[in-house]
């Protein structure tokens, strides 16, 4: 039979047998929850923490206290509220940056002349054809010269939020690909598998949005001197990226990061990879950094090898590949770690 339970992160199903007692029940619960054997909880039969099943009740089968088929269990985590208000009394609100505050608080819609030959009306009025359009709109963004194909962020977030419902109704997606482990129709996984326990379908799309639209290099010796490194060694180097962000013109409330030195962090190199040292100067160049009105805004690597005619091959395009799996997952990393 199958009982819920329902927590702080959601409601699991959990496949017992009648006969099973309460401690095999919460064995399981604290295996399917990735509870910490320190981690203490309750179960309760009705929510708001009321009816709870006690010490006594342990090595009572299940269809003696009762439990059925269907039945929904409250567990109260003792051990994740006490973290969860900790957490909540330190939590830090990032600061919003300034060219985030700039553009927020621009219209961004693109406004258009009076068509002599379309329109029919006075200098103050408006009509079809020379109304405002919206940052997004998709024929205008193909017309421009080169086409725009990603929106930007700020645009994309007005998008979300426009309509009727001021963007109410618009939530995160929180896809899980796991197989369901304690299907009751056949083997565990992978002797068995079947519609029920098997991960949906998952289609994957290019991201209609950036957050960054442009990259500039403020002096082009910073690229050459970052280069020379590799032309002089023959092995990859990595650097991060110090600038500013400023607005993007070319594109409806765009950004653009004004790269303005390359910091090149302790790393070990070779001719197809680049490991990273401990830095013990980091806090330092970011201290550095913000006093002259620079953050880290990327970062660069080499990938290049040299030929026997003199040249540089580069092995990257649109039939190869862009970005490896360990680099994928190494911006990820950047990413979660500068917010």
């Amino acid at each position: 039979m199958l009982v819920r339970i329902q927590s702080r992160d959601g409601t699991k199903r959990i496949s017992v047998q009648p006969e099973d007692t309460l401690m095999t029940l919460l064995t399981q619960i604290a295996s399917v929850f990735s509870l910490d054997p320190s981690q203490s909880f309750s179960l309760y039969r009705s929510p708001g923490c009321k009816d709870e099943l006690t010490q006594e009740h342990v090595n009572y089968p299940l269809s003696i206290i009762p439990i059925r088929h269907g039945d929904m269990l409250y567990m109260n985590d003792k051990e994740v509220q006490g973290r969860s208000s900790d957490v909540s009394k330190k939590t830090v609100v990032n600061k919003e940056d300034e060219i985030d505050q700039i553009l927020r608080k621009k219209d961004g819609k693109i406004y258009r002349e009076k068509d002599p030959q379309l329109c029919h009306h006075g200098p103050q009025g408006k009509c079809l054809n020379c109304a405002p359009l919206e940052p997004w709109d998709s024929q205008y963004l193909q017309t421009r010269d080169p086409p725009i194909k990603h929106l930007s962020f700020h645009c994309y977030l007005r998008k979300l939020t426009s309509g009727v419902d001021k963007g109410k109704f618009v939530c995160l997606e929180s896809i899980s690909c796991k197989v369901k482990l304690d299907c009751p129709d056949h083997s565990p996984w992978p002797a068995g598998i079947c519609t029920k326990c098997q991960p949906s379908a998952v289609t994957l799309a290019r991201q209609s949005y950036r957050h960054v639209d442009s990259i500039m290099f403020e002096d082009k010796a910073l690229v050459d001197r970052f280069i020379e490194g590799w032309r002089k060694s023959g092995v990859q180097r990595l650097g991060f990226l110090y600038g500013r962000y400023e607005e993007y013109d070319d594109v409806p409330l765009g950004i653009k990061a004004v790269v303005v030195a390359i910091y090149e962090p302790p790393q070990t190199c070779a001719k197809h990879s680049i490991e990273f040292l401990e830095d013990p100067n980091s806090r330092l160049v970011d201290i550095m950094a913000s006093h002259l009105g620079l953050r880290k805004v990327g970062w660069i690597f080499t990938d290049l090898e040299p030929e026997e005619n003199g040249r540089v091959s580069y092995k990257r395009n649109i039939h190869t590949h862009l970005l490896t799996g360990e680099e994928c997952i190494m911006a990820a990393e950047f990413q979660n770690s500068h917010p």
